[in-house]
């Protein structure tokens, strides 16, 4: 079938053509989708699931952290959210908490939704 194919395509070509902004706001949507994937898992009971994709945010975290550019004062910043976020996400893999995962999903939609932010910024101050 080639539809399949087609797809992951198109996802290998979006990845290998974006810019870093791009590609870090895709990370930051990968985190928030694998933490809703937890949170589910959690809810139903599925123990080996809500901790596949809490080690896939773990990952995701983990990255952010060593590609920030400490060249910029906000990079401790984002350091210091990291840090908590995955602390947190440690703890919410031990006890298997919903509520902490809650809680991570809200600081990175709020992370993800302050990027787009200055990304759109970005754009409109290149465009100008």
């Amino acid at each position: 079938m080639a539809l399949p194919n087609a797809y992951t395509q198109y996802n290998n070509n979006k990845v290998m053509t974006a810019s870093p902004a791009e590609l870090t706001l895709m990370l930051y949507e990968g985190a928030i989708k694998f933490c809703n994937i937890a949170e589910v898992a959690v809810e139903q009971k599925d123990i080996q699931k809500a901790h596949t994709n809490i080690i896939k945010v773990q990952h995701i975290i983990d990255y952010l952290r060593q590609t920030l550019d400490v060249s910029y004062p906000v990079a401790q910043d984002f350091e210091n959210i990291y840090v908590y976020l995955s602390e947190r996400l440690v703890m919410a893999n031990v006890k298997k908490d919903k509520a902490i995962l809650e809680e991570v999903n809200q600081h990175l939609h709020s992370v993800r939704d302050t990027w787009k932010e200055v990304m759109r910024i970005n754009r409109e101050k290149g465009n100008a």
